[in-house]
Formats: structure tokens, C-alpha cells, sequence
């Protein structure tokens, strides 16, 4: 078939070449499991780009099989001398195979032979069968295959930049056919290969050579001519060199490859197993290049699982049984007085779509929603409870929460949409909710159809991926943890949510004058100290007046020019009045905007009141999280800061804000854990924990505990359940590395317990892959067994920490669920308004204030019972502020 023009394209990739350059060009990237995927990301991204350029009927990608070719045969030395593959490397390359493979490339290798050779088979096999052929490499090696159907894209820098190399390219480049690239290494050799060619013959030289006597063999046949002395001489002593420089170079088209043509057929189609692979490797963007969700959704409808619509579900009392699977749909992600689009019940009977007008007129399915005995599965209890409660209905007997019971059993997964975690238990008949409503201005407005359909799929979901998660989180001993703890929270959050804080906006206006205030006073005084008026917020007018006018040692270089970042300012304490007034400014306008200004945007107009959403499933760790806004976060160290509590007042004008603050809550349930006799006995006695430390790591008698030595040993303290370093300390505490050093050991030495503790946690996360809390949650080390010194290092502290932080978390839970019941059974008014991390907050008439001081101490101080006692600390007032 020689000479007949074939409209097919063979592409033949160099697999391991290309993986490499992809490595080392991009950073290394992992995803949030702490798998390494740059080379992958960088080599698929190559690929798309390949098959959209080149467009390929047949595809390949040839990868070494070893360290040992036929090549040392001849020369032991080939390719002595490399460096070792970096382990990052190593382990992506099974995931780029596994990535070939879902996107249906052939990938071969052989023993004994380099792809290079593979490639040069299989080019010369489809030259002669007719097809166009393109080899993508990082290798000029490759250049020797070039011929009238084979071009090699060669690429540069990195793997963006490339050249596509045909005869005359290789010509312009070298002035030397491709045939001749052999020649050019057998004489210049290869420093990356070890190959040796002539020693102290460049490439220069060697085109020279090539240019007057065309190969090396006519070099030899021709030594009399070659010019210049030293020249011929080092030719002559090397002769047998050079030769089997040039044979090494050579690439096999000949070599036993077991491959037919015909098998590398590449039919462009991104399917299921290729997703699945891209949101296991976290490659959002090339999701979205492969149109991800719309494939799954095509794929999903073709599964037709059948539904009825009740227009009146007054007349369909059968279909509410005593247990089901709901579905309540809203318009947006803040769910706050959001819209219900429709309602998708599904139990064993069947699946039916309650528009949303027949379902709020329905007697009877207002009576079922809110009924207590019957079990009923949904995908975020809490969010239904409250979205609900806007549209005038009760949900009750929800006893089993998809995302939760998802979160509990992997709390690391970062996309938790009730499409993937169907997926990945293997459901395939539901689909996301990009690909069902669009994204962004794309969003639509389906037909109540469209929408019936996909509703009903998510319900036959819930109720199919109830006994999957139940198991799983009875395997993991989780269910517990589940049933008693997180289900039963998830309506206290809700009753939360739908009580909301109430702010005062004349409060936080005064506030916002007296800011702008104070703002225009800084500005002024940090002109006055530069000399000059400039722009504060520019980081470009700033660096020029902290290092260019008042010449402040620069810390850090950006593209634009030196860094004016908040730790480079940190650095630069003490240097220079101005700095501190800058940090001031920023801190304050940022108060300003964040929460003086946003604060007052997210007041509800209906209820007068912040109605923030408490995320349940979110950190690794277990904490409660608050969003839209975020109300933990409001910043306590600044007495501005602090400030802003005083516009959080109670709802009636005879109530109070109460407060209630476990007591070094983390250190009390590490000398549980760690069994630290010295610690326990120091809690037992009611010591300050900070002196007693101070004292037993000084050596002195806690009365002669100095202000400085306590403010030390509070910083070991708290940094030590995070595997706190000698260099982390010393930035805190301003000291030496050693200094810090010395003081670490001196404490592990007083606690021999929790020295213990650090050591035994590590190696059991080791043995394991995760740690757990005191209730049994889970959270996962991908890491801790990682040749990379710091990720290793960063997951034997989150050992050390999750424990500490994780049960803390599960605490303070515990006493929320105790606490809403014990309101109730008193009969009390108080209600709970907030969670800050070790604090609750609550409003209370100021008749029950002496039952709350009795009530809220005795029920968060015995959630659970350790060896040594919980502490509360409780203040009220008028505002937040004063109920510190």
C-alpha cells in the first residue's frame, strides 16, 4: 500500500517524555485527598489540545517499559547517570493510563524497547500504509523519523510551545536532513542520554562535519579532508565511539511490536468513567471542556424510571406512607425565604411530583409532612425544615440525611451534590443540577415536566441510597454519631436559622461614622509620616513610599514590584511608625466594609432580623461553620472590632443577650485523651492551666509565675494540640529557634503524657489512614504516609489536632442537642441564637436569667464526662458586647 494517500491520521504520543515535561512545567498541584496531579492535568491538557488540532482517526501512546533496553547491550552506560524519577512523578503516572483509558487511547509498551522505538515501528508501518502520521515528543531524537508522511511536534518550553517539524523545518533548524539527526548525535552525542559521541565534538562541529561528508561513516571514510589538526586527531582516537554513539541513537522501525493498526481506531467520546476520573483528580475545568454534566444527564434520562403528578394530593392518601423519600426544590442556594419549585416524594410503591400550588393547598400532605412516626429521608434536613417554615409548614420525622450521613463517612469530599454521591455508589439514573438548570446567565426556567422528571430521580435516590450510607456508617461505627448527634442538631440549627439574631441598624450607622472617623485620622497621619498624600489602598504608591522614599527593607517580590502584603507589613513592625497605622487603617476599613456595611445589607426586611446558615457538613474537623454571613467571624481582637457585638440586642425589650463559653475547652479534652496525669490533676484542682505550665516548665513555684513567663506557656499550650515547631513558636513569641526549641522539650518533659500522645496518634494514623474523635468521627490522612517531608509533617499535626479540635467540635454539638431539650421541658422562653466556635449565645427574658445561670452550666458541663471537669463562664447584658 506504499504511496497511496490515506485520509487517515495516526497521532503516537511519547508518553513518558511528555508526563515529565508536564510535571516540571507546571506547580505541583493535589487535590484537596492530597493526590498529586500536575503531570496528569498538564498531559491531558496536552492530549485535548493534540486531538483538537490534529483531529486523529487513530491515536497511540507508546511509554518505556523499564530501565533496560537492548541499547545497553551495547553500551551499559545508556542513560547512566539520570537522575531519579521524583516519587510526585511516579504516582501520577498510573492515573495518566487510567486516564488514556477512559478516554479510549491505546497506550502500549514492550520490553526491552523505549517508546521511541514503538513510535519509529509503528510511523513507519502506517507510512507505508497511506496514513498521515504525527509524533508528539519533547525529544529532537525524534526528528530523525521525519519523512514525507511523518512529522514530528516537537515541544519547547514546557509542553505550551511546540513545533511541528516536517523535512524542511528540520532543514531550517539544523541545515541537515532528518536521516542525519543520527549522524549529528553519533558525532555531538547526548549528555541526556549518556551517550557519549565524540568528546569535545559540539553541535557546531558536528553539522560542519555532516554538511561536507554527510554521515558519520563518510566522516571516517573522509578523515584526511576534515581540517584542523586537533580535530581529525580526537575523530581518529574515538572512532568506535562514534559509530556506536550513532547505532545507540538509532531508532528501532523494526521492532517486535505486537500492534495492529487497525486496533488504534480513537473515536472522540468523554464518558462516564472519564468524568468519574476528573472529579476523583478535582479537574473542574476540564469537567466543564467536556461538557461533564450534560453527558451525565443525557445518559441518565435514558433511564426512564416512571412518575405520576398529583394535582391533588388530598385524593392520594396512599402514597404517604410511613416511609418515604422527600424532595423539596427551591429557586436559590440561600435558602432563606427562597421559593419551592415543586415537591418529589418517592417510596416503594412508587415516585410522584407535587406541584408546588397543589402541595401547599394539600391537607393532607401538610399533615403528613409535619407527622412525627414517619421516616423520612431527605438530602439536607436542615434546609428543608427551614424552607418549609417560610411557606407555613412543619417537617417532622426526617430520620435520615444523605449529605450528612455522606459527610460523616468522608468528611474530605469536596463536592457533595446529591448527583455524586449517587455516582459514586454506582446510581447512574440522576443527574446534577448545572447540567438540569444551566449555569449562571445560561440558568433556565424548565418545563414542570422537565422539572417533575428530575425531581422524582432525586428521590428515587434518597431512597435508594439510604441502606448504601446506613451500612457504611454502621461498618465505621458512625451511625451513633449519626442518629444521636447530627440528625437530632440538624433541627436544632433550623430553629436557629429561623430565629436569627437580631442587629440594630442605627447602631451599626453610629459605629460607621465614628469609623469613617477614625479612618480619615489614620490617612492623615500616614501622609503626614510619608511626606507626601498617595493612595493607600495601591499596593503599587505604597511599596514606592515604603521602600523607595522612607527605604524600609524590601521583604518580598511580586511581577509588579514589592509586595505591601499583610505579613510582609507584619515583618516590618517596629521599623517604622507608619507601618502600624497602615495595618491599623486596613484593619479598620475592612471592619467597615465586611461588617459595618455587610451587616446592614443582610438585615431581612421581613423579620427586621440576620438569619445567617449554619453548615453542618462542611470542615473536616466537625465544626459548625456560618455563612451569609458568616457570624463566628467577627473580629474580637480589636476593640473596634469587638464593638460591633454591642449592635447584636435581643428581639423584646425585656429580654437579654446570654452567653455561655466552655473553658479552655481543647486543653481540658486533651488531657483526657492524652491521660496526662499532671495535666488531669492541674484541671482537678482547679489550677490556671497556663501558670501550672509555666511553673513545671520554669521550674518555679506557680507565685513566682511572671506575666511573661505565663504568656509563654499559654502559646505552648495552645500551639501544642497543633504540633506547634521551634520555628512556629519562635515567630509567635518573638524568641530564638532554639530558645523555642528548649522550651517545647522542657513541656513534653512535664507532660510525659501528651508527649506520648503526639507519638501514638501519628503512628496510628499511620497504621490506619485516619483519625477519629471522642464520638467516633472520622477524618482521613492521605498524607501521613508521604515521601514529601511537608505534606507528611502537615498531616501528623492535623493527627495531633483533629482529635483535640474534632471532639471539642462533637462537644459543644452534644450540648446544643441537651440544651434545646432542656429549654423545652422547663417550659423556658430563652432560645439559642448563635454558635461561636466554644459559645453559645442565647436571648432570654430577664425572668429566666437565674434559671439559665443554674440550667446552661449543668447541662453543657456533663455533655460528656471526662477525667477532668468542663468549665462554663457566663455573662449577659444588653448586648452581645456586654454578655462577655
Amino acid at each position: 500500500m506504499q504511496g497511496v494517500v490515506s485520509m487517515d491520521k495516526l497521532v503516537l504520543i511519547d508518553g513518558n517524555n511528555i508526563a515529565y515535561r508536564a510535571f516540571f512545567a507546571l506547580p505541583l498541584l493535589n487535590t484537596e485527598k492530597g493526590v498529586y496531579t500536575n503531570a496528569v492535568y498538564g498531559f491531558t491538557n496536552m492530549l485535548f489540545r493534540i486531538i483538537e488540532e490534529e483531529q486523529p482517526t487513530h491515536m497511540l501512546v507508546a511509554f518505556d517499559a523499564g530501565k533496560t533496553t537492548f541499547r545497553h547491550e551495547t553500551y551499559k552506560e545508556y542513560k547512566g547517570g539520570r537522575q531519579k524519577t521524583p516519587p510526585e512523578l511516579s504516582e501520577q503516572l498510573p492515573f495518566i493510563r487510567e486516564v488514556l483509558d477512559a478516554m479510549g487511547i491505546k497506550r502500549y509498551e514492550k520490553e526491552l524497547y523505549e517508546a521511541d522505538d514503538i513510535i519509529g515501528t509503528l510511523a513507519k508501518r502506517a507510512q507505508d500504509s497511506g496514513f498521515l502520521t504525527k509524533v508528539v515528543t519533547g525529544d529532537k531524537d525524534m526528528l530523525q523519523l521525519v519523512d514525507d508522511r511523518i512529522h514530528v511536534v516537537l515541544t519547547r518550553k514546557g509542553i505550551a510551545d511546540i513545533v511541528d517539524y516536517d523535512a524542511a523545518e528540520v532543514y531550517k533548524r539544523y541545515e541537515l536532513s532528518p536521516k542525519q539527526i543520527i549522524d549529528l548525535k553519533g558525532l555531538m552525542g547526548d549528555p541526556s542520554d549518556n551517550i557519549p559521541g565524540v568528546p569535545g565534538v559540539g553541535e557546531k562541529t558536528a553539522i560542519k562535519l555532516l554538511k561536507q561528508f554527510g554521515t558519520v561513516e563518510g566522516v571516517y571514510e573522509n578523515l584526511d579532508a576534515v581540517t584542523g589538526k586537533k580535530l581529525r586527531e580526537k575523530l581518529e582516537e574515538n572512532k568506535e565511539l562514534a559509530l556506536m554513539s550513532k547505532r545507540i541513537a538509532t531508532i528501532a522501525t523494526d521492532a517486535p511490536i505486537d500492534v495492529d493498526l487497525n486496533d488504534l481506531v480513537y473515536k472522540k467520546a468523554f464518558n462516564e468513567p472519564l468524568i468519574s476520573l476528573f472529579k476523583e483528580l478535582e479537574f473542574h475545568s476540564l469537567l466543564d471542556r467536556i461538557g461533564a454534566e450534560e453527558t451525565i444527564a443525557e445518559e441518565a434520562k435514558g433511564t426512564d424510571i416512571g412518575f405520576a403528578i398529583l394535582e391533588n394530593p388530598d385524593d392520594a392518601a396512599d402514597v404517604f406512607t410511613e416511609e418515604a423519600a422527600l424532595i423539596v426544590e427551591t429557586s436559590e442556594e440561600n435558602y432563606h425565604f427562597a421559593d419551592i419549585l415543586g415537591f418529589a416524594v418517592a417510596n416503594p410503591n412508587g415516585r410522584w411530583f407535587i406541584p408546588v400550588e397543589a402541595g401547599l393547598a394539600s391537607e393532607a400532605f401538610k399533615k403528613w409532612l409535619a407527622r412525627t412516626d414517619v421516616k423520612k429521608t431527605v438530602f439536607d434536613a436542615k434546609r428543608d425544615a427551614v424552607v418549609l417554615h417560610w411557606h407555613g409548614l412543619e417537617l417532622g420525622g426526617v430520620d435520615f440525611d444523605v449529605n450528612m450521613a455522606s459527610y460523616l463517612i468522608d468528611p474530605s469530599e469536596s463536592n457533595r451534590e446529591l448527583a455524586d454521591i449517587a455516582k459514586h455508589k454506582g446510581i447512574k439514573y440522576v443527574y446534577g443540577e448545572e447540567a438540569f438548570y444551566g449555569k449562571g446567565a445560561k440558568r433556565r426556567v424548565p418545563s414542570r415536566d422537565e422539572l417533575a422528571d428530575h425531581l422524582v430521580r432525586k428521590a428515587q435516590a434518597l431512597l435508594d441510597l439510604r441502606p448504601i450510607l446506613k451500612k457504611e456508617l454502621e461498618d465505621n461505627r458512625q451511625y451513633e454519631l449519626f442518629a444521636e448527634l447530627e440528625m437530632p442538631l440538624s433541627g436544632v440549627l433550623a430553629d436557629m436559622e429561623v430565629t436569627g439574631v437580631t442587629v440594630s441598624p442605627s447602631a451599626l450607622k453610629e459605629m460607621g461614622v465614628d469609623l469613617d472617623e477614625r479612618i480619615a485620622e489614620l490617612e492623615r497621619q500616614i501622609h503626614e509620616l510619608a511626606g507626601t498624600e498617595f493612595n493607600i489602598n495601591s499596593p503599587k504608591q505604597l511599596g514606592e513610599i515604603l521602600f523607595d522614599k522612607l527605604n524600609l527593607p524590601p521583604v518580598k517580590k511580586t511581577k509588579t514590584g514589592f509586595s505591601t502584603s499583610a505579613d510582609v507589613l507584619e515583618k516590618l513592625r517596629g521599623s517604622h511608625e507608619i507601618i502600624d497605622k497602615i495595618l491599623d487603617y486596613r484593619q479598620l476599613g475592612k471592619l467597615k466594609s465586611t461588617y459595618i456595611e455587610g451587616l446592614l445589607k443582610v438585615i431581612h426586611p421581613k423579620t427586621g432580623r440576620i438569619h445567617t446558615m449554619f453548615r453542618q457538613a462542611l470542615t473536616q474537623t466537625g465544626r459548625l461553620s456560618s455563612t451569609d454571613p458568616n457570624l463566628q467571624n467577627i473580629p474580637v481582637r480589636l476593640e473596634e472590632g469587638r464593638k460591633i457585638r454591642n449592635a447584636f440586642i435581643p428581639s423584646e425589650p425585656d429580654a437579654v443577650i446570654f452567653s455561655a463559653d466552655y473553658s479552655q475547652i481543647e486543653l481540658r479534652v486533651l488531657a483526657h485523651i492524652a491521660g496526662d496525669d499532671n495535666l488531669i490533676q492541674a484541671f482537678k484542682d482547679g489550677m490556671d492551666i497556663h501558670t501550672k505550665t509555666a511553673a513545671d516548665v520554669f521550674g518555679v513555684r506557680p507565685d513566682e509565675v511572671t506575666p511573661l513567663m505565663r504568656r509563654h506557656a499559654k502559646a505552648v499550650n495552645f500551639g501544642i494540640v497543633y504540633g506547634i515547631s521551634d520555628y512556629g513558636l519562635s515567630q509567635s513569641l518573638g524568641i530564638t529557634r532554639k530558645e523555642a526549641g528548649e522550651f517545647i522539650n522542657r513541656y513534653l518533659e512535664s507532660f510525659p503524657g501528651v508527649k506520648a500522645y503526639m507519638t501514638d496518634i501519628v503512628q496510628k494514623a499511620k497504621r490506619d489512614g485516619y483519625v477519629t474523635t471522642l464520638l467516633n468521627r472520622r477524618r482521613y490522612l492521605p498524607d501521613i504516609t508521604s515521601r514529601n517531608f511537608n505534606r507528611r509533617s502537615f498531616a501528623e499535626r492535623t493527627a495531633m489536632n483533629t482529635p483535640i479540635q474534632g471532639s471539642a467540635a462533637d462537644i459543644i454539638k452534644l450540648a446544643m442537642v441537651n440544651m434545646a431539650k432542656r429549654l423545652k421541658a422547663e417550659g423556658l422562653k430563652a432560645k439559642m441564637l448563635l454558635q461561636v466556635h466554644d459559645e453559645l449565645i442565647f436571648e432570654a427574658p430577664k425572668a429566666e436569667i437565674e434559671r439559665l445561670k443554674r440550667i446552661v452550666p449543668e447541662v453543657m458541663e456533663n455533655a460528656v464526662e471526662l477525667k477532668v471537669p468542663l468549665v462554663v463562664d457566663i455573662a449577659y447584658g444588653p448586648t452581645w458586647y456586654d454578655a462577655k
